[in-house]
């Protein structure tokens, strides 16, 4: 009788694939996602948590999709900063809604807007005859975004509005109608949920003060 061969399953920890078993994830901050316990004494203080975040953008979903449900709007990104509000104000409309992407040239790698603004990536959509809402996190002198809304006219939508997360109303240096408001905040530098710091803390998942040692 011949011998029997080796057990081929014999040391497959996967399973049928036969790859090698992954080592166990450890657990705790290091392996966890970016919250405000990442920041130390970077962060001043939390202004609002992801849960609190993603309330406020189920309320304006619903309001949006109530006042554009019927028309044929585009939602208009505005890079990078928006990238977290529009991906998740998106998914909380009931809806298919299409949206494209802006990306200016205003802030540097400081704290404050120099009000000089230069398109590095235009629209790859026409939006003559659209109904356009600017999706934004954050309005804080409004130069930057006043000089995109005169701009998204100029091509003859059939409306232009604006969304954002938060709003600095102390730090306005032009008036911006906005229609649809997450939270008016204190005219402070915030990080997180996309907002950065010379492009650092994007990821952190809740909105907090930054330090001022950090910046300064």
């Amino acid at each position: 009788m011949a011998r029997a061969g080796p057990d081929p399953r014999a040391g497959r920890a996967a399973g049928a694939s036969g790859r090698r078993a992954d080592p166990p994830r450890t657990t705790g901050v290091l392996n966890s996602p970016m919250d405000s316990s990442h920041m130390g004494d970077d962060l001043d203080h939390v202004l609002f948590t992801e849960e609190q975040i993603h309330a406020r953008l189920d309320e304006l979903a619903a309001d949006i999709w109530r006042d554009y449900q019927d028309k044929d709007v585009l939602l208009v990104g505005v890079l990078k900063g928006a990238i977290l509000v529009m991906a998740d104000l998106m998914r909380a409309l009931p809806g298919s809604v299409p949206m494209d992407w802006m990306a200016v040239s205003s802030y540097g790698s400081g704290t404050k807007s120099s009000g000089v603004v230069r398109i590095l990536k235009d629209l790859d959509t026409d939006i003559s005859g659209r109904h356009v809402l600017i999706v934004e996190d954050i309005i804080d002198s409004g130069l930057t975004l006043n000089w995109i809304t005169s701009n998204l006219r100029s091509r003859e939508p059939a409306s232009v509005e604006i969304c954002t997360l938060l709003r600095k109303p102390d730090a306005a240096k032009v008036e911006i109608d906005c229609k649809y408001v997450g939270f008016d905040i204190p005219n402070e530098f915030v990080v997180g949920y996309g907002l950065d710091y010379d492009e650092k803390f994007r990821n952190l998942r809740d909105i907090g003060t930054l330090a001022p040692h950090v910046y300064s």
